[in-house]
């Protein structure tokens, strides 16, 4: 029998002796692309090839794409762990043919490695095409119907032609698409999963377990656009789909994928922690959480070794739900304490071979899973008490229902899914409006749908043959002269004619000197000039290996084909002196803390840099001083900056560092830091890939500054700092803070530390002081409570206990409800007093009475009789007003509020 590992090999293999080039997975964290929370498909990062936006390095592509399928169009969320093939997480084994080979090669290269490589059963094999649809105007693909039984000695009876739904291929809302064919494996009546339910029917996308989709061949021939219409692309290209864990099930001859070498040691793990069994049932609670827990540690290790952290928003968001649900199967195995993160070892064993970066990576991974396990941990107690709550109310109600609203709350919040809310319900013999739940969750899609980020600029891209820009110039010089090839605006790319005054547009130029955003670097602004005409260049950007100049022509004219000068800002000067200052940080922060801080991200511009990197604490202030201290001490040796470009294993080799989650080419530019010059690449102290731009020796630096360190996210801490101009202006400003503190208080400059914390001890004492004089000046506030105790109205076996008091502190007030509490045992309290024109009301409810009155309640109803305003909790609240010749009212109304609710 094939391991997981084999299968995964062999396809690659197979390709590769087909003249396909391997190109490792992108990360499941898309970079560049906002319109894609993750990687869905093997498609996404050749999705620039295929939109025309750049050329393709290979005619010919193969690899296994890891890919997560959890929101938008392809959410398989809520399926996972109902059957046997639905996953969040899972590898697309894929080739992919750039202009080359078409429909042909793909049918016929699918058959022979599932038939006689792998020698599945040619009987058993089905085949679907694309039927057409009227609404887009495409007619049946009767090309591909016509290669398989032209190619392969399969039926015509079991080629089958289907919808758009299942044969019209799209990556989401807009972009690359076409026809597809699916290949179908019979898995044989016995592994039908619907028997008995009334109408189903065996057969090709029929919905049950016998007949599953192994491989899909997409024929990329359009991209959809905003407005939803279709565009035929210049160029066609294969795209082709096979997921390996249905493959790996099929090959292993296994009734589900979670039975094979991809899922069965991380459920085997986790059987011998909880101390339950699982026995590959459908159906059965206990081997369902199984399911879903191999499958969402899986997803979670990948995105967040990716550069994913759990959150309330976006990629994190999602994240965060798959982890917690997860979690909350766990409950269903008794493994009430956190668990997830020590199954990251056992998914490194299973997959780390594959993709190196989960095993590098391991202990980040492992730290933010514990951490998010904790916090739900407390969330998922307070989710309950709503679960119950909500019952309550439901049972109730006539129609014995639990809301929309509450089990959208529920799932949303606190992480439940629906289907264990349903099951909570039925326990109580409770339902759920379902119908409400799903109508709040399409308005959530929408939501997140419309956040989605879309550059109206660059919408009408597609297919436009843009021009590839020489820009070398950005590492050498600040200005340079260029020629206008032309501009961008929502409509496309325009090559003739005058550009447009006073509107967002992006200029194209043969070559240039700016250097567009990528890397963590901020894109270069400055001006293009021509004989009186200025073109103010707002941002820089790169779309394939085109760079784009944005901004508005604010004066005179352009044309394309005219010739200009291109000058960037001298706000570059700052920016490459604190892109060189992360390289330094990013070094110093190693030697200090070890290899376990590695860079996450970054923001290098003008004014100041910014850099996260994994770290599963807080470093010590000792630590951050000692990396200061470090980068200064390189800073003032004033050794030399180079950068030479070397083929991207050799630099490898060399040690030097790529930025995690960053796409590089075969060739890579490397920043080495202490090399006199690019010869002598192994004498430098700091190599990294690194496209931006950089000082030529550090002493341009000028020095260093940490602004702040703090936590971004579980297992993620940041800093940011400041140098050059932007640190002496920080100096500058601290120095006179400093200058008139000692102005102030008539002491040398550096007295002002020890002077500053006598005066913060000083003012403490007085506090105290003020505190001890309430108690014993002025009236007894508690004395007066007593005899508003004694003169309170008994209400059943409760006391209604109103009055005034002469002036006192809230504090003294706040003591004086405790009193009374205490010694009533069942009350209702509100007090009022007068302080400086103002009123404060107090209102304390012992916690037998809580039912049935609120103290915040209480408040929020007679504050506005003093023009006030206020709250608090259902024991203790608190409010404030204006109108002191209103107490007696408020108190009045007090009383009334509490005899009606105590049944006075």
């Amino acid at each position: 029998m094939l391991s997981s590992k084999e299968i995964r090999r062999g396809f690659i293999e197979f390709f590769q002796a087909r003249e396909h080039a391997f190109v490792p997975s992108s990360p499941v964290v898309p970079q560049g692309d906002e319109t894609l929370l993750f990687a869905n498909a093997g498609m996404n990062q050749f999705k620039d090839i295929f939109l025309g936006l750049k050329p393709a390095d290979w005619r010919r592509a193969v690899n296994s794409q890891k890919c997560l399928r959890v929101s938008g169009k392809h959410n398989d969320l809520e399926e996972v762990g109902k059957d046997t093939y639905h996953h969040t997480f899972f590898e697309m084994l894929g080739n992919w043919s750039f202009n080359d080979y078409f429909k042909a090669e793909a049918i016929v290269w699918a058959w022979e490695l599932l038939t006689k490589v792998w020698g599945i059963n040619p009987d058993q094999l089905w085949a679907t095409v694309f039927g057409g649809d009227e609404k887009d105007g495409l007619p049946k693909d009767t090309e591909a119907a016509g290669l398989w039984t032209k190619l392969t000695p399969i039926p015509a009876a079991r080629v089958q032609a289907f919808g758009r739904k299942e044969n019209f291929w799209e990556m989401g809302e807009t972009g690359p698409c076409g026809p597809c064919s699916e290949i179908h494996i019979d898995l044989g009546p016995e592994r039908c999963d619907k028997k008995g339910v009334p109408g189903h029917t065996c057969r090709v996308n029929g919905d049950c377990a016998r007949y599953i989709e192994l491989w899909n061949l997409v024929f990329i021939q359009f991209n959809r656009q905003p407005s939803g219409n279709l565009v035929p692309l210049s160029a066609r290209y294969i795209d082709t789909g096979a997921g390996l864990e249905r493959v790996v099930s099929v090959l292993q001859n296994k009734r589900s994928n979670y039975d094979t070498d991809l899922f069965m040691p991380i459920i085997q793990a986790t059987s011998q922690m909880s101390g339950h069994q699982y026995t590959s049932q459908l159906g059965n609670p206990t081997d369902n959480a199984f399911r879903v827990i191999a499958d969402h540690v899986r997803a979670v290790t990948f995105a967040v070794a990716d550069g994913a952290t759990p959150s309330n928003e976006g990629r994190g968001y999602v994240i965060r739900r798959i982890l917690r649900r997860a979690s909350r199967f766990g409950r269903e195995l008794d493994l009430h304490e956190p668990f997830l993160y020590q199954l990251v070892p056992v998914v490194v064993d299973c997959l780390g071979d594959a993709f190196p970066e989960i095993r590098d990576r391991a202990g980040h991974v492992a730290t933010v899973i514990q951490a998010e396990e904790a916090s739900f941990g407390r969330t998922l107690d307070r989710g309950l008490d709503l679960f119950t709550a909500a019952a309550s109310r439901a049972a109730k109600a006539s129609a014995k229902t639990i809301s929309g609203d509450d089990a959208f709350q529920l799932y949303d919040t606190y992480g439940f899914p629906v289907d264990l809310t349903q099951l909570m319900a039925q326990e109580r013999g409770l339902k759920v409006d379902l119908a409400r739940f799903q109508e709040l969750m399409t308005e959530q899609k929408e939501r997140a749908r419309a956040a989605q980020k879309t550059d109206a600029l660059l919408a009408g891209l597609a297919d436009s043959d843009l021009p590839a820009t020489e820009d070398q110039h950005k590492y050498q010089m600040d200005r340079c002269e260029v020629a206008i090839l032309g501009w961008i605006d929502a409509a496309g790319f325009h090559k003739e004619g005058a550009v447009p005054r006073d509107a967002e547009i992006g200029l194209v130029f043969d070559k240039t000197c700016f250097y567009a955003e990528a890397g963590g670097q901020v894109g270069d602004t400055g001006v293009v000039v021509a004989n009186g005409a200025r073109f103010v260049v707002e941002a820089t950007m790169k779309v394939g290996n085109t760079v784009i100049h944005r901004g508005k022509l604010a004066e005179g004219s352009f044309r394309v084909g005219q010739r200009a000068t291109a000058q960037v800002s001298v706000d570059r000067n700052a920016t490459r002196t604190n892109h060189t200052a992360t390289h330094l940080l990013q070094w110093a922060l190693q030697q200090v803390l070890g290899k376990s801080a590695q860079q996450q991200g970054s923001y290098v511009g003008p004014d100041y840099l910014r850099f996260d990197f994994t770290y599963p604490k807080a470093p010590t202030a000792e630590e951050l001083h000692e990396v200061e201290r470090l980068v200064r001490q390189k800073i003032g040796d004033d050794q030399p900056v180079t950068w030479t470009v070397l083929p991207r294993q050799e630099a490898e080799k060399l040690g030097a560092m790529a930025l995690f989650g960053e796409k590089y080419g075969s060739e890579v530019r490397v920043v080495c830091l202490g090399a006199s010059d690019k010869n002598h690449v192994n004498d430098a102290f700091s190599r990294e890939f690194c496209g931006g731009t950089h000082v030529d020796r550090l002493g341009v630096i000028g020095g260093f500054k940490i602004l702040k360190e703090e936590s971004v996210s579980a297992g993620v801490r940041r800093i940011t700092g400041l140098t050059g101009q932007g640190l002496t202006a920080y100096l500058e400003k601290g120095s006179a803070v400093a200058d008139q503190l000692a102005a102030l208080l008539q002491i040398p400059a550096d007295k002002l530390p020890e002077r500053i914390a006598q005066l913060i001890e000083d003012n403490k004492r007085l506090v105290k002081q003020l505190k001890t004089a309430s108690r014993s000046g002025g009236p007894d506030t508690l004395a007066e409570a007593r005899q508003l105790l004694d003169a309170g109205e008994k209400i059943g076996g409760s006391v209604a206990i109103i009055g005034r008091l002469s002036t006192t502190s809230i504090e003294r007030a706040r003591e004086a409800i405790d009193m009374l509490k205490k010694k009533a045992q069942s009350a209702a309290i509100v007090l009022a007093y007068e302080e400086d024109g103002k009123v404060m009301l107090l209102a304390g409810v012992t916690d037998d009475l809580i039912k049935k009155l609120k103290a915040g309640d209480i408040v929020k109803t007679i504050a506005p009789i003093v023009d006030g305003g206020g709250g608090g909790k259902p024991q203790m609240a608190q409010a404030g007003g204006k109108n002191p010749a209103k107490i007696g009212e408020a108190l009045a109304k007090a009383a009334e509020l509490i005899k009606t609710a105590l049944g006075g």
